[in-house]
This record gives structure tokens, sequence and C-alpha cells, in this order.
């Protein structure tokens, strides 16, 4: 067995969609990055790469290449998924927080718990997603960006 964690957090701009577990949420703004910015998938493939020991996100999918410039950051998960694979490691269960003081993201959570599950070939049971507030404390707080934890189990 093996455990991984994964952060991510991006600054919240005008003229971007919001993506958040590969679901799209009305929202006048979006995520600021060199994908689509998805934070909670971003922190997911980061748990799942760092169980595996294999490093981080700039290390298989620099924002230098422009390979991944608006990439869906799911395709980027399902690769994560590949290498742990080819590795003998497979995905146990994962559990995420997204840090968000608005939009209220109860009414998506499922969907992106669903999203997580079938990327990381794992149960709808064994992936979930919450959401949380900062109570208008930090960047979260003032509306300037997201962030979110994960954390995965492997075993092999």
């Amino acid at each position: 067995m093996r455990i991984g964690q994964g952060f991510d957090a991006h600054r919240l701009v005008a003229g971007r969609p919001l993506i958040l577990g590969g679901v799209v949420i009305p929202y006048e703004r979006g995520l600021a990055g060199h994908s689509d910015a998805d934070v909670l998938t971003h922190a997911v493939t980061s748990a799942c790469l760092g169980a595996a020991g294999l490093g981080d996100l700039g290390r298989h999918f620099p924002a230098s290449d422009a390979r991944y410039k608006d990439c869906d950051s799911r395709v980027l998960l399902r690769a994560a998924v590949a290498m742990l694979r080819e590795r003998g490691l497979r995905v146990v269960n994962m559990d995420a927080t997204i840090v968000a003081e608005a939009p209220r993201l109860a009414p998506y959570v499922e969907r992106m718990a669903a999203h997580m599950a079938a990327d990381l070939e794992i149960g709808p049971g064994d992936a979930n997603v919450k959401a949380t507030t900062t109570e208008g404390m930090g960047y979260t707080g003032r509306g300037e960006g997201m962030s979110a934890h994960a954390v995965v189990l492997l075993e092999g």
C-alpha cells in the first residue's frame, strides 16, 4: 500500500470557464492556468504521482509544453493512472477537498466524484469529493483563487 497527497491552487480570472473535476460550473470567473486549470483534477493527479514516487505534474506535463495548452486535465489524470498501471499499481480510493468561497459547489460534487472514479478506474463509492470555504480568510476567502487537496491510496 502507498499513500499520496496532492495540492493545487489557481487564481480566479475573468474570461475563463470554471472547471472542477471535469465539470463546467456556471460562474463569472474561471481558473487561470496553462491547461484548463482544474485544481481538483490537478490535486488528484499529483496525489497519484506522489504515491507512486513519480514526482509532480510539472515533471510529466510541463506548462512549457504547448501540447498541454488549454488541455483537459482529465486527460492528464488518465495518463498518470496509465503510469501507475505500468508499475503494477492501482488506485484503491481517493478523497479530495476543494477550498473555495464561491460559487456553491455542493450541487456539483457528486458529478465531480463520478468523473474522478471513472478516470481513476475505481468504483463510484471509492472516490469522494467535498467542498469547504475558509470563512472569508486568505486568498480563497477574498475570492482571488481556489485550491484543492487530495489523498489517494494505491496498492500493487
